[in-house]
């Protein structure tokens, strides 16, 4: 059995074990009016806890409909997750 290279992480939406780079990290952020957001970080360098989710519709809509978001981020409260999907919609024109 050959090693998988790089960093694996679990998708919080279908919950498949991959590496990191096939995934999307997520992390929690602020809009301009203190409310928490959930922010793309498609380069996996911004700092703080991130979650990771294929960065497909199927997998996003599964793991906010999980609630797996606030979770994976240790965060209370709802999380708009507007800037994510239209992240991902960019990703598919």
């Amino acid at each position: 059995m050959n090693p998988v290279p790089g960093p694996v992480r679990t998708c919080v939406g279908c919950r498949e074990r991959v590496t990191a780079s096939e995934l999307l990290r997520v992390t929690a952020g602020s809009d301009g009016e203190g409310h928490l957001v959930l922010t793309p970080d498609p380069g996996r360098t911004a700092p703080g806890r991130g979650a990771h989710v294929h960065p497909t519709s199927e997998c996003f809509d599964l793991a906010v409909r999980r609630r797996a978001f606030p979770r994976a981020l240790r965060v209370e409260g709802a999380l708009s997750s507007t800037r994510v999907s239209d992240y991902l919609a960019s990703l598919d024109t």
